[in-house]
């Protein structure tokens, strides 16, 4: 009876251990599937192309960022086909903290100064929290200082009557998904609103833009950018900007190279003021190239 005694709590105990092995591992299980797994690096660069893709900088990290343009492809020999010309824009986009970036650019084109927010309202997730997309609210405010910019006074004793016609603003909701590794996409409803414009033209633009990104080799993807926009007319001259290129990362830096038919490098310009036709040779060949530092705040030196 002694051994049967002793038997029987020795498989009790056994059986007892087993069942708390059980329930420790559904409790671990319980706390991974409790986790939330964000979505990284949905596009390489703040940048699809021309527009903004949903990334920003991260928290105390400043973007040094030059995008070039130079003339157009049809413009022949003499111009070596684009090559003698060229227009930038340089721009500084910090990041406040990892879900708010604010920029500044300045650009050749229209002697263009603008400023940026960008931040984060959604992310692409799994886990606990299931988010199928990412998305941003981005904003900019645009002022061309050119001298004799289409109809309006010139600078006077370096001032600038009436400033306010100089100004254009953009709306964006940046909405992306990560599809895999390989595959991102994204839909940039835009509005843009121009203070002045011709007589012909509008005020208000209301667009939409396409673009994604192609991985196909290990550090090259293939970009594409399109947007359709309402101010397109029969009355004007303008059309819808696309552009094409590459994506090349270099030791964590990304080069991206393409070709545009937008002169502009700034939302409301190149939404609603592009002129190259694609069919004639109006394309414009370019690239951004960016350097990202780190600012250390006294308590992250400690």
């Amino acid at each position: 009876m002694k051994k049967i005694y002793l038997l029987t709590i020795a498989v009790l105990c056994f059986v007892t251990n087993l069942y708390s092995q059980d329930d420790l591992l559904n409790i671990l299980d319980d706390e991974v599937e409790a986790e939330t797994v964000y979505t990284i690096a949905t596009f390489k660069s703040t940048r699809v192309v021309n527009g903004h893709s949903i990334e920003r900088m991260k928290k105390r990290q400043l973007d040094f960022r030059i995008n070039h343009r130079f003339g157009k492809l049809n413009s022949g020999i003499y111009e070596l086909f684009g090559l003698d010309n060229a227009l930038i824009n340089f721009s500084l986009e910090y990041g406040i903290n990892d879900w708010l970036m604010v920029g500044i650019r300045r650009g050749t084109n229209k002697k263009t100064l603008d400023g940026s927010l960008k931040f984060s309202l959604l992310r692409q997730s799994t886990g606990k929290v299931n988010m199928p997309v990412s998305v941003s609210y981005y904003t900019d405010a645009s002022f061309k200082t050119l001298r004799g910019f289409e109809d309006l006074p010139d600078m006077k004793d370096g001032e600038f009557t009436d400033y306010m016609h100089r100004m254009a603003f953009t709306h964006q909701i940046l909405i992306a998904r990560k599809f895999s590794e390989k595959l991102s996409l994204q839909l940039s409803p835009s509005y843009v609103h121009r203070n002045y414009v011709k007589q012909e033209d509008k005020n208000d633009i209301m667009a939409v833009g396409i673009g994604g990104r192609y991985k196909f080799i290990r550090r090259v993807a293939f970009t594409f950018e399109y947007f359709y926009a309402n101010n397109v007319t029969r009355d004007n001259d303008y059309q819808y900007p696309l552009a094409i290129g590459f994506d090349i990362e270099t030791g964590g830096h990304v080069f991206q190279l393409f070709a545009t038919n937008s002169k502009p490098m700034v939302e409301d310009g190149f939404i609603g003021e592009t002129t190259g036709n694609w069919l004639d040779g109006g394309i414009y060949f370019g690239f951004n190239i960016s350097r990202v530092f780190a600012i250390k705040s006294k308590d992250d030196k400690k």
